[in-house]
C-alpha cells in the first residue's frame, strides 16, 4: 500500500518514473496534473522544510483526495525524486561556456549553490541517491560540455560532478545551520577571548599562529568562493 514513507526495498523505477506518461491512463482527465502536484510539494517543503511535506497535505494543496496523488507520486520517496528534478528546472543549461574548465566549473558551482540557498530542503534531499530525471540530465549534460577541455575520461568527469554538488551541498547546509543559529554579538565576542587565551597559552602555538594571520572577508559568499577556489584548483587532472 502507497506510504508518506519511503519507496519500499525496490525504491524508485527510474523508466516508471521518468519515461512513462506523468497522467494516469485511466478514467476521466484529472482537475490537476503531476507538474501541479510536485510544484505543491515544492512550496511546502520551501516554507517548512522536508518534513512538513505529506501526501495529506499536498493533496490538500491540490484540492484533490489522498488517494488519488498515489497515481503520480506511489510514495514520499517518489516525490522527492519529482521535487529534486522539478527545482533543477531552474538551473540554467544555454548559458555559454568559456572553455576554461575550471572557471566554468566553479561558474557552475555558484548556479548550484544559489539554487540551493532558494530551496533550503534541497541539500538534505540530496543526501541519499537520487534517480536524475530529465532537468537534471539536461544540467548534468552542461556540466560535461564545460568538461570537455579537461581531457578527462567519462568516469572522471562524472566523479568531479557528484563531489561539487557534494561539496555544494555540504557546505549550503553549513550556512543554513548557522544562520539559524546565529549567535548575540556577545556570545561571538566571548568566543574570541576564549580562543585568544588558548593560543596564548603556548600548548598550541600553530592555532596561535592560524590565528594571527591576516583576516580575511567573512561574508557567506566570500567564503564559500575561498572554499570553491581550493577545490577546483587543486582538481588532479593527470
Amino acid at each position: 500500500m502507497p506510504r508518506d514513507g519511503g519507496a519500499g526495498a525496490q525504491g524508485v523505477d527510474p523508466e516508471q518514473l521518468w519515461l512513462s506518461s506523468a497522467e494516469p491512463r485511466r478514467g476521466r482527465k484529472p482537475a490537476y496534473s503531476r507538474e501541479a502536484i510536485t510544484a505543491a510539494a515544492v512550496a511546502l517543503a520551501d516554507a517548512a522544510g522536508l518534513e512538513a511535506v505529506t501526501m495529506r497535505k499536498v493533496a490538500a494543496q491540490v484540492g484533490a483526495g489522498v488517494m488519488s496523488l498515489y497515481s503520480y507520486a506511489p510514495d514520499k520517496e517518489t516525490l522527492l525524486n519529482l521535487m529534486v528534478d522539478h527545482v533543477s528546472g531552474e538551473l540554467p543549461t544555454g548559458h555559454t561556456l568559456s572553455g576554461d574548465w575550471r572557471a566554468d566549473l566553479k561558474a557552475i558551482a555558484h548556479l548550484q549553490r544559489a539554487l540551493m540557498l532558494r530551496h533550503p530542503w534541497l541539500p538534505a534531499a540530496l543526501s541519499s541517491r537520487r534517480v536524475p530525471g530529465p532537468n537534471t540530465l539536461d544540467f548534468l549534460e552542461r556540466v560535461l560540455a564545460a568538461l570537455r577541455p579537461s581531457g578527462l575520461d567519462g568516469t572522471a568527469k562524472l566523479e568531479i560532478f557528484a563531489q561539487l554538488t557534494a561539496f555544494v551541498a555540504g557546505h549550503v547546509a553549513h550556512e543554513i545551520a548557522q544562520a539559524a543559529g546565529s549567535q548575540s554579538p556577545d556570545r561571538v565576542e566571548a568566543e574570541a577571548r576564549y580562543l585568544a587565551a588558548v593560543a596564548a597559552d603556548g600548548h598550541h602555538p600553530e592555532l596561535a599562529e592560524a590565528l594571527s594571520a591576516p583576516g580575511r572577508l567573512l561574508t557567506p559568499e566570500a567564503t564559500f568562493t575561498r572554499f570553491l577556489n581550493r577545490l577546483i584548483d587543486g582538481l588532479d587532472t593527470s
